[in-house]
């Protein structure tokens, strides 16, 4: 029986459990291992990945970078404080973006950035996005390091000690608003592991948007509409998937992200080619997963279309049971927090 109703997504999740701040060594985190036909349940540490994997996976990662996405200034003519969060890039001239307070900033509002640049309101966009332009000396991609912030999920209550801590190891392209969190764990030590097991690494990129933060509002979860995000697979990515596959060794998502984008581009037969585009793949239970075989990924908020898509891989029951055991063992959630293996 399909789970369709907003309410079978809730769970009781103590205050206190969500992480506020990442683990000083990151591999150190803890693991709840699923393992779907066994109908069991392990507690683990993230280090002892590699004891579960067996030669010849390939594990998929998504290698997106957070930008300092988060710009903070005032309104034109007004003590007003207004905030732009950056999205994706429309033109050369023009980004799509997230503004608060959204009743304030209508087309025509500008918003002042201290000396070093002010943005214009130009359009609408979809929902309550808008398209914004910015008048400043230099690009203002080259400014957001010194006027934009770390674009942090609104449960983490304070800002992070340095912007390192909000990537991961391996985060090479920039774009994203958000961090691909089940990557967080893995360190330099389980990557060499992982190479000695005989585990293949591939990437592929996923620049998360504002889908991530998006919370379900409709009663019946089928009515909920995604946010599109940008995704690319190169050439290398699509031959190693292809090769897994042809081998039939285990293809394993690193996050729901890349989940999204492997399934999005899958072929009936779970072959994938090299590609860039848009994605607005909603993952819920009754959905064919064509290629992810495993994945590793983090707790998510209750309600939400990423704990949605991970009861439609894990198995709804399984799943909740797994959340349920997660917080009597006090496990950390959320995005600095640990992690669960779906075998």
């Amino acid at each position: 029986m399909r789970k369709c109703h907003l309410k079978d997504y809730d769970y009781n999740l103590p205050e206190k459990l969500i992480a506020q701040e990442p683990l000083a060594l990151r591999d150190q985190s803890r693991m709840l291992v699923l393992k779907r036909a066994e109908e069991k349940i392990e507690h683990r540490n993230f280090c002892e990945l590699p004891f579960f994997l067996e030669q010849g996976d390939l594990l998929v990662l998504n290698n997106t970078r957070v930008i300092p996405a988060r710009l903070i200034g005032r309104i034109a003519g007004k003590t007003a404080q207004a905030e732009i969060l950056l999205l994706h890039k429309q033109d050369d001239a023009k980004w799509v973006a997230m503004v608060k307070p959204g009743r304030k900033l209508k087309p025509g509002n500008k918003v002042i950035f201290e000396s070093y640049a002010e943005a214009m309101v130009e359009d609408y966009y979809k929902e309550e996005l808008r398209l914004v332009s910015f008048n400043a000396d230099r690009p203002i991609e080259e400014l957001l390091p010194e006027i934009g912030k770390v674009p942090l999920p609104p449960y983490i209550k304070r800002e992070v000690a340095s912007p390192d801590q909000y990537q991961t190891i391996y985060a090479e392209k920039a774009g994203s608003a958000a961090a691909p969190t089940a990557g967080f764990h893995f360190t330099a030590n389980v990557f060499k592991a992982l190479a000695i097991k005989g585990v293949e690494t591939a990437y592929i990129t996923l620049h998360i948007g504002p889908g991530t933060f998006q919370p379900v509002k409709t009663e019946d979860i089928r009515e909920h509409k995604m946010h599109s995000e940008f995704y690319r697979i190169d050439n290398n990515t699509a031959e190693m998937i292809n090769r897994a596959r042809k081998e039939r060794r285990r293809v394993i998502a690193v996050g729901t992200t890349v989940c999204r984008v492997l399934e999005t581009v899958a072929s009936e037969a779970g072959f994938v080619k090299a590609q860039d585009g848009w994605t607005d793949l909603y993952i819920y239970p009754g959905f064919k997963f064509r290629l992810v075989e495993a994945m590793l990924t983090n707790f998510h908020l209750p309600r939400s279309t990423l704990l949605m898509l991970i009861s439609a891989f894990g198995g709804y029951d399984r799943v909740m049971q797994a959340y349920h055991e997660a917080v009597k063992q006090q496990y950390r959630f959320y995005s600095f927090g640990d992690c669960m293996l779906i075998l």
